[in-house]
């Protein structure tokens, strides 16, 4: 019997859930984008964490609109969020949205998704996206439930790609195309860019950082070879995962060059000191402190990542 009410209420929630996530959707208000270029749309998150009072919408998202079609690129820290960038595509096109392409594993770019679960809608991504996704999801879900809150988190759901890129890929909107690539570990194991190539806008995901610290989650050196692969591709601009428009480019990529490069040099010498990864954690790119955005937030954290990557040189 005990079993029997559980399961009512588990029934009863999941409906109760269901039912304010459909309203939600429906009330949604359009989310704030920007036309960088004819039939390119971007929003610009905050420079903060995932918390209860912004629901996760900390990442910069986009859409581009074809003759035939739309897709997506990423899709927020909520379905709330995606809700919004969905009734912001609405607002602007009737065309069906063929395809969401995630960067990369992420929440802050992927908890969005089940927004755009509809029938038609293609979810692509890196190869490697499936199994981080797989691996880190449930994680990811009750790490943020907790730090969020159930209404924030209401509705999310770990979706994975379909359609998986692992070199690179074109996809035809009618009349545009979109040039996707996959990344080796650089910021994660899972990074993809974005290219429309009629306008030459490139949607660079984490793999570019503006103000906001970067985050170091797959490889520093892997990630440094990305940012200088990145600065060689020409674009007209570029959108990264977090923080303003790059208008100048490759200037725009130059501070988080010199962070990462600091990074990388800092832990080297403490290496051939024979410090402490702990000491490593509290000493490594202090210098570059007063540079960025939540740095007290993820610097030590990379720090770590570093040495341990680092040290084995």
């Amino acid at each position: 019997m005990k079993q029997f009410y559980a399961l009512t209420a588990g029934i009863v929630l999941a409906c109760v859930i269901g039912s304010s996530l459909a309203r939600a959707q429906q009330q949604a208000t359009p989310l704030a984008v920007t036309e960088v270029a004819p039939g390119v749309f971007a929003h610009i998150g905050d420079i903060a964490l995932m918390n209860r009072e912004n629901a996760g919408a900390i990442a910069n998202l986009g859409f581009v609109i074809g003759d035939d079609a739309v897709a997506v690129i990423d899709t927020g820290g909520s379905v709330l969020e995606g809700s919004r960038l969905l009734a912001a595509i609405h607002a602007r096109t009737d065309k069906p949205i063929r395809y969401v392409i995630n960067t990369h594993l992420h929440p802050d770019h992927v908890f969005g998704n089940a927004a755009f679960a509809a029938a038609g809608t293609t979810f692509v991504g890196h190869k490697n996206l499936p199994r981080g996704l797989a691996a880190r999801g449930p994680f990811y879900i009750d790490a943020f439930r907790r730090i969020m809150g159930e209404e924030a988190m209401a509705g999310v759901k770990i979706i994975a790609p379909t359609e998986l890129v692992s070199d690179e890929m074109r996809l035809d909107l009618g009349g545009r195309t979109l040039l996707l690539k996959a990344w080796p570990a650089a910021h994660s194991d899972t990074d993809l860019t974005v290219q429309d190539e009629r306008t030459g806008v490139l949607f660079a995901g984490d793999l570019a950082f503006v103000l906001h610290v970067p985050v170091v989650d797959g490889s520093l050196r892997g990630f440094l070879a990305a940012t200088d692969a990145l600065s060689h591709l020409p674009a007209a601009k570029v959108i990264p995962g977090h923080g303003a428009i790059i208008d100048h480019w490759p200037a725009g990529l130059e501070p988080q060059r010199r962070y990462l490069e600091r990074l990388r040099d800092d832990i080297r010498a403490l290496i051939a000191r024979g410090a402490s990864i702990d000491i490593a954690a509290q000493t490594a790119g202090q210098s570059e402190k007063s540079s960025w955005e939540l740095f007290e937030d993820y610097n030590a954290r990379n720090a770590t990542a570093a040495f341990a990557e680092l040290e084995w040189e």
